[in-house]
């Protein structure tokens, strides 16, 4: 059975996480250690305490996503033994998960991933005035559907097919009024069900530009090497592992579409048939919908990680 590792994106964060994995295990522990150094504060503390509001800041969900994801793979690595380039033909992630892979292939040192992500949440943030731009969830039309729906609804403002998550489930991001009409329009031609998401800032458009030019300031002093397995790219849906690939996509991932259901459509392909998701429940049900044959499961705490160690 191929095997690929995959780490989930914003959204996923509460208050609690990674709590129960640090008090089991010292390789849990020094994860988030070293994730709290490289900020200079106690990030793990407020993964643990909350507040919830001050948790989902995008300066620090993005961080503490990934801290989690890591410390849930470093008991499987260093307390049971299983390493990543043995077990695992490829990893992938949504969104900010993409780091949280990198990070994993050893293609990113964590600490450097820690500063990275709290950059690009303070980049995403600052990119777009609050109240100006929304992302919104359209459900139960396919991904051509609501890329023409965006394309109409725009109407000379910003408005993007964000998210191709799974069947039936894109996201639009861009100006409100826009997101707003983009809305009204998916229901129009049978949309079961259109939300707003409760984000700071419309991510994966061009209204996202003035942040990718800052992480391409960052990532261009980053030290980035290949992968030791390939990482699947939101941008391409491929695998890749040329370093200055890896680093040019991470750029042009601020502004494009994520690609996560033609990702797994593309791994599937590739022979991958079973898919391990690290640090949340978010991608697994979505890997479901794309690839019903592939074998899914989600790892956030120890029964999780038992349970996948009889996998293997």
């Amino acid at each position: 059975m191929s095997t690929a590792f995959i780490f989930p994106g914003q959204g996923s964060q509460a208050a609690g996480m990674g709590r129960a994995l640090a008090e089991a295990s010292s390789a849990a522990r020094l994860v988030l250690e070293e994730v709290d150094d490289a900020l200079g504060e106690r990030l793990s503390r407020l993964m643990f305490e909350g507040p919830d509001e001050e948790l989902t800041l995008t300066r620090n969900a993005q961080p503490a996503i990934m801290a989690a994801s890591l410390a849930a793979l470093a008991v499987l690595e260093k307390d049971a033994g299983l390493r990543l380039g043995e077990v695992a033909a490829a990893v992938a992630g949504h969104s900010l998960g993409e780091y949280s892979a990198l990070a994993a292939a050893r293609s990113l040192p964590l600490a450097t991933t820690a500063r990275l992500l709290r950059l690009r949440g303070e980049a995403m943030q600052a990119a777009v005035p609050p109240g100006e731009g929304a992302m919104a969830a359209l459900l139960g039309l396919g991904y051509e559907a609501i890329a023409a729906i965006a394309a109409e609804a725009a109407q000379g403002q910003v408005l993007a097919a964000a998210n191709d998550n799974a069947p039936g489930q894109v996201v639009v991001s861009g100006h409100i009024e826009a997101v707003t009409r983009a809305m009204r329009l998916a229901k129009e031609r049978g949309a079961r069900h259109s939300v707003l998401l409760p984000v700071s800032a419309p991510f994966h458009c061009p209204l996202m530009a003035p942040a990718a030019e800052a992480m391409e300031r960052a990532l261009a002093g980053a030290h980035l090497i290949a992968p030791v397995v390939p990482v699947y790219s939101n941008v391409t849906a491929g695998p890749e592992v040329a370093p200055q690939t890896i680093r040019r996509l991470l750029v042009e991932q601020m502004t494009a579409t994520v690609r996560w259901r033609e990702t797994v459509e593309r791994m599937a392909a590739d022979g991958i048939t079973r898919i391990v998701e690290f640090g949340g429940k978010v991608l697994g049900p979505m890997v479901k919908r794309i690839a019903p044959d592939v074998a899914s499961r989600s790892v956030t705490g120890m029964a999780d990680i038992e349970a996948v160690l009889k996998e293997f």
